[in-house]
């Protein structure tokens, strides 16, 4: 069935819009669907809001789904400055202000999900449900951080198709779900000739120097008051499943989910079980309101 998989047929009948909104100054692409409560869905490191193209579908049928490309990142506009956690993080409350959500849910994908933590530890009154999804290499491991570091500034300054796709590829479990269509969109948006600079501040986070300021730590992550749901998978390239364990314990009351037969991308490779931990977590309890 992967080979079948398509973003539009995906999308295909969903009253989606796709637009531009100024965020502290930097133009941001926009993708939403659907009403209620806002959940914004947060990619990963080089990703953009085709990442979740899976899940608005069933998600936007219980809430407002907004997702969106970070600064420097998909067809966002690319500031020449290191693409550090708190610039991301406030980037993603600048854009919640500007769509006039004073709260909201988040969920978000290997650096997302860091983004997503670190947001909600520091701005703990704008945040209602946190999943963290895969959020990946918890510990830091030196060589995570060198292969995320150099196959993404390899997709973006060597441009190709087998750069792109080998890229993709180590995110899955299942490589068949790597499509045509999916290596051609983030081929063309690697082919923007703002990101090859805009690359090398996507992947600061990778050098220790910079990382170590915003490192995985119970110091900060312990601050989470938000319900918090962990999905990890069994094939995750960046982390194991004791390093989803370690951050379980770091973050009070958090609950864990593990999802078999799955990578980086369970959002995509097991969409089912990813939309309906959603649905079911954040129905599950009081309301954002």
């Amino acid at each position: 069935m992967s080979e079948h998989v398509s973003i539009w047929y995906e999308w295909l009948g969903v009253p989606i819009k796709q637009y531009y909104v100024v965020v502290n100054g930097i133009r941001t692409r926009v993708v939403e669907a659907g009403d209620g409560e806002a959940l914004i869905l947060v990619h990963g490191t080089g990703g953009h809001v085709e990442a979740y193209a899976r899940n608005l579908r069933e998600l936007s049928k219980h809430f407002r789904v907004i997702t969106y490309d970070m600064v420097g990142h998909g067809l966002s506009e690319k500031p020449d400055l290191p693409y550090t956690i708190d610039v991301l993080s406030d980037h993603l409350v600048g854009l919640a202000k500007a769509l006039q959500l004073e709260r909201f849910h988040v969920s978000g994908e290997s650096l997302g999900g860091w983004v997503a933590a670190w947001t909600a530890a520091h701005h703990p009154d704008m945040v209602g449900k946190l999943f963290l999804n895969t959020p990946g290499n918890i510990t830091n491991k030196p060589e995570v951080m060198q292969r995320v570091k150099e196959s993404t500034i390899k997709a973006v300054v060597e441009a190709n198709r087998e750069n792109v796709r080998s890229r993709l590829e180590w995110l899955f479990y299942d490589k068949s779900f790597v499509t045509e269509e999916l290596v051609d969109i983030r081929l063309n948006i690697y082919r923007q000739p703002e990101m090859k600079k805009a690359v090398y501040h996507i992947v600061s986070v990778q050098e220790w120097d910079i990382r170590k300021r915003y490192a995985w730590d119970p110091a900060w992550v312990g601050n989470i008051k938000a319900p918090t749901l962990i999905i990890w998978t069994d094939h995750d390239p960046t982390g194991t499943v004791e390093e989803a364990e370690l951050l379980h314990s770091w973050i009070p009351g958090s609950e864990f989910l593990l999802i078999q037969d799955a990578g980086h991308w369970p959002q995509w490779e097991k969409p089912e079980a990813f939309n309906k931990a959603h649905i079911d977590f954040i129905k599950k309890g009081s309301s954002i309101r």
